[in-house]
């Protein structure tokens, strides 16, 4: 016997944002789901390959497979899509990431960590910036011209100095908080934690309340700027 049905949204009236996640990275779902824990957001993961060593040429690879990672979202409409590698789009270039992702959803806003933490720069009128990442140096002083061509000044900077990706997923959050406070100078207004794999999300807050300055992560200022694109 067949049961009649009727039809509706699957979540509701509510906001759908998409979040493009590399292969090899192991924290950003994690922290996602703590920060967007409000039933009113659904966010829809899709994988994208990506090697083990973050290095300005596998990096590079990267740019030819978001198509095919964006094809795998559900035949939902997307309010903002997140391609969640910090030094990715850096490497690739924020406007090669939005062209990817909109030649299979033209019109879905786009963003990246990059991008997102210029955008949160900019709306908390910060202009000097203390730097920690986990790369090597090829990768960090992509990064670094990139904030100082969008005007930001680079007051203060750290690194681990590690390509791995596995390694970076398993620093751990006291690694990076002496880290923040060792780069933490009286000249910068605010300090960026590069990189979506660190696990850095309790690190901000904990940070913020040391050092009585704001704190920007990878994730953070990616979830931020999604929901600002999203009018969250």
């Amino acid at each position: 016997m067949a049961i009649p049905y009727k039809l509706d949204s699957a979540d509701g009236k509510i906001t759908r944002l998409g979040l493009i996640v590399l292969q090899s990275d192991e924290t950003i779902e994690n922290e996602f789901r703590r920060i967007f824990s409000d039933p009113s957001t659904a966010l829809y993961h899709t994988r994208i390959s990506s090697a083990p060593e973050v290095t300005p040429e596998t990096l590079a690879l990267m740019e030819k497979e978001i198509p095919h990672a964006v094809q795998m979202f559900p035949r939902v409409e997307l309010d903002a899509i997140g391609y969640a590698c910090t030094s990715g789009a850096t490497v690739i270039g924020p406007e090669n990431i939005a062209k990817a992702v909109q030649s299979i959803r033209p019109t879905t806003l786009v963003t990246d960590p990059l991008t997102a933490t210029i955008a949160w720069c900019r709306a908390n009128k910060v202009t000097r910036l203390g730097f920690l990442t986990p790369y090597i140096a090829s990768v960090s002083d992509g990064m670094r011209t990139k904030l100082v061509d969008a005007g930001l000044e680079i007051v203060s900077f750290g690194s681990f100095e590690q390509e791995d990706e596995h390694t970076v997923a398993t620093i751990s959050e006291s690694s990076i908080l002496a880290a923040v406070e060792v780069i933490n100078t009286a000249e910068c207004q605010a300090i960026f934690i590069s990189c979506t794999n660190l696990r850095a999300l309790n690190v901000v807050k904990s940070a913020q309340r040391i050092l009585g300055k704001p704190i920007v992560s990878s994730n953070t200022a990616l979830a931020w700027h999604l929901r600002e694109l999203a009018n969250v």
